[in-house]
């Protein structure tokens, strides 16, 4: 019997199982986010993984089993059903097949949000499905996940993504930012770890710090000289890009707050609220090398709102000094340990992921040395 006959008779079976699944996907009409689509491509990938995995021969003419299988689904229910889009779904449910290392809080995220699916809860379409993972975001946004290899960050990225519904393109955007690494980079090794189970958990002011802050968005050439006051008028005009890259519970408030001391004028370059920490954030622009001077002057104003403008139901006011470079060692020396105060550096241009996932990992290996010794 020939080759192409073998593969007539036996895709039959696994042809009618992903028609029946993506029969009932179309069943469910989507609202907000078709999650009958993420599920059906899920199984789409199961069905084909099991079927390849059927014996030792199958393997030998997958490719022509994908393409055979993907003319019959498009004669049947039209396009988007190609050769790529069926390997997606193979490595869709290869990556997810697993339980996920964020479970828990994805499956707050499934109870909680209003997923909703032609009068049928994420439950009900997962209980037909029998997967150990809980979807919460679209098909788009799975796409760019799987384009990412570390788990960890992957689980971090679905979590934050759900958590403050960012876009395709902003989580595209989170993503090449490298925005798992320059949070992780900032904390120790069990806040790394709670990164990848939680997302970005903020309790303490330590925990809106990243480094370096990227502001790429605000189209400044890093070659080409700028002022400090160039670099607020670029950040003002693209506030909400801003707001997104400084993270969760941000406000702004006012630029260039004015108080008097001593018949002298003050200025703060921006005053943002954090609700969730219920505290003022004061960030200061230094284009330049940060001095103790600047280190001084932010004391000022941090010790300002918190005895002239800070409720007493507030928490302590947080300075921050965005910087074009700082000396951690000169920051030490310079504030009391239990300073409010906080440097970061700003880059305008993506940071290279590559360096920051070495720079994470050498950091991961001698935090562990440190703690053999």
């Amino acid at each position: 019997m020939k080759t192409t006959d073998i593969i007539e008779i036996n895709i039959g079976s696994l042809f009618e199982k992903i028609a029946s699944v993506i029969e009932e996907a179309r069943r469910r009409a989507s609202t907000a986010i078709n999650l009958s689509e993420v599920y059906a491509k899920f199984n789409v990938g199961r069905y084909i993984v099991e079927d390849e995995q059927g014996g030792k021969e199958r393997a030998a003419y997958g490719k022509q089993v994908l393409e055979q299988l993907s003319k019959k689904i498009e004669e049947r229910f039209g396009e988007g059903w190609s050769v790529d889009t069926l390997k997606r779904c193979r490595k869709f449910y290869s990556i997810y097949s697993t339980p996920a290392i964020g479970a828990t809080v994805l499956h707050q995220l499934e109870t909680t949000t209003d997923f909703m699916n032609s009068g049928n809860t994420v439950a009900q379409i997962q209980e037909a499905s029998a997967e150990p993972h809980k979807f919460v975001l679209s098909w788009s946004h799975y796409l760019v996940l799987m384009r990412i290899k570390d788990a960890n960050a992957r689980s971090f990225y679905e979590i934050e993504c759900a958590k403050q519904n960012w876009s395709i393109r902003w989580l595209q955007r989170q993503v090449n930012s490298s925005l798992y690494e320059r949070l992780a980079l900032s904390k120790d090794k069990d806040e790394v770890i709670r990164l990848a189970t939680e997302g970005q958990v903020v309790e303490k002011p330590a925990d809106i710090i990243k480094n370096p802050i990227t502001l790429e968005f605000l189209g400044l050439r890093p070659e080409a000289a700028y002022s400090e006051s160039k670099l607020e008028n670029a950040i003002i005009s693209k506030l909400q890009q801003f707001l997104l890259e400084l993270g969760k519970g941000f406000l702004f408030e006012t630029r260039q707050k004015r108080f008097t001391f001593d018949e002298e004028n003050f200025y703060v370059d921006l005053v943002f609220y954090n609700r969730l920490l219920q505290c003022y954030v004061l960030i200061d622009l230094k284009i330049d090398k940060l001095t103790h001077q600047d280190l001084g002057q932010m004391q000022m104003y941090v010790n300002y709102y918190d005895r002239h403008v800070r409720r007493e139901w507030e928490k302590p006011t947080i300075g921050i000094l965005l910087c074009k470079e700082k000396k951690d060692a000169l920051i030490k020396l310079t504030l009391p340990e239990d300073a409010n105060i906080y440097a970061t550096e700003y880059a305008l241009y993506l940071p290279d992921k590559n360096e920051l996932q070495s720079r994470l990992k050498e950091w991961i290996e001698e935090f562990d040395q440190e703690e053999n010794d």
